[in-house]
């Protein structure tokens, strides 16, 4: 039987009180890995519409950036130049620095699924693939990509006795990218399928609103999956924390 979960009063509250600061928001869903070919052909998602990624991030061996809120991400996009991302999460929106609000690249976003919420602000810069490429192979090449604001972000969240140099690169791992939308659906979804080193699949969907429009996003999401028979109550996962667990220290 599938279940729909709801936030309680104070989680609606806090949402609520941060949606007015937030650029957009993302709802999220990770699919078991037993339901998703079932997931996959219920909602019509065509495996030749997706667009094959390359994800890395990087950290110390024991993930000391993430463990203080930062994230560094470089992708490669097939046919597309890459991309370099910091991210501080959780960020609540009044903790964002003025001087990063209206910048090229920056974003405040809240990502919600059914087991809960968090806020995250990131910078993403444009890389050209070779140096993506090169980054994936060799941290050691991190400081010159890092724009001036990039390094601002991570100097002010990086933990103390912590440098760039102490940075290894933790993947790469592939994914596939589709953006589609199921017959009768009101909205565009997007489908990511990542592959991790252990051989299991992460499968999420996603769909973006603006904040205005978040909770009718949220409730027409919810209607289409659930009435498709997919089980909004199943245990979720993020893909950086499944990607850095894969690359933890044994």
């Amino acid at each position: 039987m599938t279940t729909i979960p709801s936030y309680d009063a104070d989680q609606l509250a806090e949402v609520l009180a941060m949606l007015p600061d937030v650029d957009s928001v993302e709802l999220k869903l990770t699919v078991p890995d037993a339901d998703q070919r079932r997931v996959v052909d219920v909602l019509g998602i065509d495996a030749l519409d997706a667009q094959i990624r390359q994800v890395a991030f990087l950290d110390t061996p024991d993930q000391r950036l993430s463990a203080a809120g930062l994230v560094v991400r470089v992708r490669r996009t097939q046919g597309r130049a890459g991309d370099l991302t910091v991210k501080r999460r959780p960020l609540m929106p009044t903790d964002v620095p003025p001087k990063l609000r209206g910048r090229p690249g920056f974003k405040v976003e809240l990502d919600a699924s059914p087991a809960g919420f968090t806020c995250s602000c990131s910078l993403t810069v444009e890389v050209p693939d070779r140096k993506a490429r090169a980054l994936l192979q060799d941290a050691s090449g991190l400081p010159a990509l890092l724009d001036a604001a990039q390094r601002g972000v991570v100097d002010d969240a990086l933990p103390a006795g912590t440098t760039l140099d102490d940075v290894v690169v933790l993947g790469p791992v592939t994914l596939l990218k589709a953006k589609f939308t199921p017959q009768g659906a009101p909205r565009r979804l997007t489908a990511e399928l990542w592959f991790l080193p252990d051989g299991s699949r992460i499968l999420e969907l996603s769909t973006k609103a603006a904040p205005r429009d978040a909770f009718q996003a949220a409730a027409e999401t919810k209607v289409l999956l659930a009435g498709r028979g997919i089980d909004l109550g199943a245990p979720q996962e993020t893909k950086t924390r499944a990607v850095l667990a894969a690359f933890a220290p044994s």
